[in-house]
């Protein structure tokens, strides 16, 4: 498995080695060796999520706070969304800073977003099934969010002009500027 990171080099983007012929094909989806080796630390994941999204939908951007904070490695099964992380770790250079990737079940990407990012994502396709695996377990008091079309952040969702869809959460969701964030 390839380990590329990104312009935070916290996120890591990883691209399997598939192998397939006709009969169909073959991945290693995850190895904890090889994935603790590109992150340098060790990692233990306690929770696995599923969601499935029509075109469109926006969900995010989450996290949570420490001590509950939550790192994630995701991966898109069914369809296309583009997936961002957001440095909210104000002692951390590339603070308030995104980026973003194309993940599809087609290219069988996946990316890591440590703890102290929050995360979101937007479906391109008609759906995406998205498979979240966590390092904390989903904590709602710890949770916290950003609204999505932060003027401070700009992140660049790919839209082409549409309006996402939402959920009421995340249409009233603070600004990047008033958000509880990282030490």
């Amino acid at each position: 498995m390839k380990a590329t990171p990104l312009a935070i080099p916290e996120v890591i983007l990883f691209e399997p080695k598939v192998f397939g012929d006709d009969r169909g094909f073959f991945f290693e989806s995850f190895n904890q060796r090889s994935f603790e080796e590109a992150v340098g630390r060790s990692v233990h994941f306690v929770q696995d999520n599923h969601s499935r999204s029509a075109r469109h939908v926006l969900r995010g951007l989450h996290y949570q706070m420490a001590p509950r904070a939550q790192g994630k490695l995701v991966r898109v099964v069914q369809g296309e969304v583009f997936d961002v992380a957001v440095d909210v770790r104000r002692s951390s250079p590339t603070f308030g800073q995104w980026v973003g990737a194309h993940l599809s079940a087609a290219d069988k990407c996946q990316l890591w977003i440590p703890e102290g990012f929050a995360h979101g994502f937007v479906t391109l396709s008609d759906s995406a099934e998205f498979l979240y695996k966590t390092t904390d377990f989903y904590a709602p008091e710890a949770e916290r969010a950003i609204i999505w079309n932060d003027a401070q952040l700009a992140i660049d969702w790919p839209l082409n002009g549409e309006m996402p869809v939402l959920s009421g959460k995340d249409q009233v969701a603070p600004r990047f500027a008033d958000a509880e964030v990282f030490a």
